[in-house]
């Protein structure tokens, strides 16, 4: 049967067309991984090294608070930043790779489900043929009884080969949706390390800027430091008593029902590694509240240049630097963000701020990175909790040492716990 002959032949080539464009991406996609793995190695090496740096770092902040161990602390720190570039700038390296793997594995599962459509077509079009041919009366027409059965088994095999290559390109099709996803997925996660990358520059430049300005303020004097530490500490409670002052006679209207009760979960947490220093306010009767001489919100470990995420969806309300008016010890670098359930949130002591007034951002999202800006005993996070009809952001003109500075002023029965809102420990 010469048309049956044909469709066998059309079959082994389709074999052929099948194996060869996978032969040549091996090799490709080998060296690629090779460069993947390697790139792999480095990261684990430095985060190992980022790891000791920050052992180091707590081993220095918790010795006697000295102008030497402050700038150990800070040459530790920045070398622990570097190392932290060096590991984005890898991550960002290998995503281009894993990037290109895809991209060559797309173009050669494309191709090959290209090339197996065509002579699975060719296929289909020589049966439908052999089919127009009458296919009994020409098997009843072979020379034997051996030729009919061996036509039938090659037809049986014939179909049992186009079902099966119909199954395999199915399955090119499904691969192929797969390594696209995953391939949007790189390159989300790509322009994230890209803008990661940015921020940890700019945390690096701030470690320096502070350096070189303590050196400035102290003229690398012990008694100088130590007079510095001490009116900071004077003006910083000279400033929260005046706060508390005014923020308790704005008398804010309030409605309770504004904003969601206590509840764990309702808000995420803002670090991915926890440890809290401080906690907010004190009880009274068998709430936690913000009184005189407590702590306004909740104080997180954060090494410099730990990246800052929003607990929770919204816009970003204001940000700010108290930092740049001499005197006034508050927030230093801040941001603060209105959700939408009638809450806000205020992220203080950053070294480096990421978004905008305006801006949206989403649960998870970077708001800039961990500093020791404004009055801070050490790198850490504050969060503070507000309900949202009880704050305003605006000019602080009734305070001595920050009247230019802009920050957010609240009624104090609009401070809340975040740890009544943030996930069970």
């Amino acid at each position: 049967m010469v048309i049956l002959k044909k469709i066998l032949i059309l079959f082994v080539t389709l074999g052929v067309i099948a194996i060869f464009p996978m032969v040549v991406f091996s090799d490709t996609a080998s060296d690629l991984q090779s460069k993947i793995d390697l790139r792999n190695q480095q990261i684990k090496q430095l985060e190992d090294e980022i790891k000791q740096y920050n052992a180091e770092v707590d081993s220095a902040g918790k010795q006697a608070k000295t102008l030497q161990t402050t700038l150990k602390t800070l040459d530790l720190t920045k070398k622990k930043l570097e190392t932290d570039l060096s590991l984005t700038q890898n991550k960002i390296a290998k995503t281009q790779l894993t990037i290109q793997q895809l991209n060559d594995g797309i173009a050669s599962t494309s191709s090959h489900i290209d090339r197996n459509k065509e002579a699975l077509g060719q296929m289909l079009r020589s049966v439908q043929a052999l089919d127009a041919t009458d296919t009994f009366v020409t098997i009843l027409s072979s020379k034997s009884l051996s030729d009919v059965w061996k036509d039938i088994d090659d037809i049986r095999n014939i179909q049992d080969q186009i079902s099966s290559q119909s199954t395999e390109l199915k399955n090119l099709k499904a691969d192929m949706e797969s390594k696209q996803t995953e391939n949007q997925t790189q390159k989300s996660q790509l322009v994230v390390l890209k803008t990661d990358l940015n921020g940890k520059k700019q945390v690096v430049e701030s470690a320096v800027q502070e350096k070189a300005t303590l050196l400035t303020q102290t003229k690398n004097k012990e008694s100088t430091y130590q007079q510095l530490v001490k009116t900071k500490e004077e003006q910083k409670n000279q400033f929260e008593k005046e706060l508390y002052d005014f923020e308790s006679q704005l008398h804010l209207l309030i409605d309770k029902s504004s904003y969601p009760p206590p509840l764990a979960g309702i808000l995420s947490w803002p670090l991915d590694n926890i440890f809290i220093t401080q906690q907010f306010g004190k009880t009274v009767g068998a709430e936690k509240l913000y009184a005189s001489g407590s702590h306004n919100g909740v104080d997180f470990r954060a090494s410099i240049g730990t990246p800052v995420k929003s607990v929770l969806g919204g816009t970003v309300a204001g940000t700010g630097n108290t930092d740049i008016y001499p005197g006034c010890y508050s927030f230093g670098k801040w941001v603060m963000v209105k959700h939408d359930n009638g809450l806000s949130t205020i992220y203080g002591h950053l070294s480096v701020i990421s978004v905008s007034t305006g801006q949206s951002v989403s649960t998870g999202d970077l708001l800039g990175y961990s500093g020791n800006t404004g009055y801070s005993t050490g790198p850490h996070l504050h969060l503070g909790l507000y309900a949202t009809q009880g704050v305003r952001i605006e000019q602080y003109v009734n305070s001595i040492g920050c009247k230019k500075a802009t920050i957010p002023l609240a009624d104090i029965k609009a401070y809340l716990d975040p740890l009544a809102y943030l996930p069970n420990l």
